[in-house]
């Protein structure tokens, strides 16, 4: 058999891109994030500043949820081509995201409840170095927030469902709840030393704590989505439908798609038809759903016309 023919029979399940790019930001987020936090804690530490060694810590919360965003990337490369991976290691980023949103949920609920003991048992708040803490914390997580998303990856389709890389998403929003817990910090910090509004600061860390759980859940939607394989609502569903139906004499009996990247799907269809199209038919009115990337078909003949 010749060369040619034999690649004829050669089929690859490696559907995601690479992401490279992505992957030396987000190390650089994490060890710009880590370096901070360690910072932050020695020096909380030598001045027995409070506000410092905390902040610390709370970085260190985001440092360890950006690390799993990392290890995400470098897994789902190193087993792309490994065979064990039916569809490819695409999803051991959905998971990486999956699990940096439970982090990020449970950051808020901790920003809840310490703000709530805050409003119960309020303490004396040294504002200068406070606002130094925030202004760091500020600085710091803008430059990773423009790091991360200066490397775009979020597509938005007309008739299909979002194909953002939700890992680099729950990295992302990581840093921008970091960023937004400073900022909020910073007004309420101002609010209570030039204004006397001393309830302002736990009640910003209650608002500030809503917005990032509601990230959280909004995130946590998106992947367990993927990872529970709940396609069959999508538009993509409703396309192929149409088209694979569209001669009057073709019903699906049977239909399974499932996202094996991150805009790419595979699909098993099961047909039954009155007509006489064949599959190389049926395949070209798929055509133009592009992310369609693994497709079967199989067709059953029905002797009466269907209706």
């Amino acid at each position: 058999m010749h060369h040619e023919q034999i690649e004829l029979w050669q089929h690859q399940h490696v559907f995601n891109v690479e992401k490279k790019t992505i992957e030396k930001r987000t190390l650089i987020v994490v060890i710009v994030t880590f370096i901070t936090m360690v910072a932050e804690i020695i020096f909380g530490w030598l001045t027995n500043s409070m506000a410092l060694f905390a902040d610390g810590w709370h970085m260190g919360t985001h440092a360890f949820a950006l690390g799993l965003s990392l290890l995400a990337y470098i897994l789902a490369r190193k087993y792309a081509k490994d065979d064990r991976f039916t569809f490819g290691a695409w999803k051991i980023e959905i998971l990486g995201a999956y699990t940096s949103a439970i982090v990020l949920g449970i950051v808020g609920l901790l920003m809840i409840f310490t703000s709530v003991e805050r409003i119960i048992n309020p303490l004396s708040i040294q504002y200068n170095q406070a606002l130094f803490v925030a202004v760091m914390g500020l600085s710091v997580n803008l430059i990773c927030a423009v790091i991360l998303h200066a490397e775009e990856h979020a597509h938005e389709h007309a008739d299909h469902s979002n194909h953002q890389d939700l890992n680099q998403k729950s990295a992302y929003l990581h840093v921008v709840a970091d960023a937004l817990t400073s900022a909020l910090a910073i007004v309420a910090l101002m609010g209570a030393k030039y204004l006397n509004f001393n309830w302002l600061d736990p009640f910003m860390g209650i608002v500030g704590a809503f917005l990032i759980i509601r990230w959280s859940v909004l995130l946590l939607k998106d992947t367990a989505n993927i990872l529970i394989e709940r396609e069959m609502d999508s538009p993509i569903a409703k396309e192929i439908k149409e088209e694979i139906e569209s001669d009057g004499d073709t019903k699906i009996s049977d239909l399974h798609i499932w996202q094996v990247a991150q805009n790419k799907y595979a699909c098993i269809i099961s047909l039954v038809m009155s007509g006489k199209h064949t599959i190389e038919e049926y395949k070209t009115r798929l055509k133009n759903i592009q992310e369609l990337t693994h497709l079967t078909i199989e067709v059953y003949k029905c002797e009466k016309k269907i209706v």
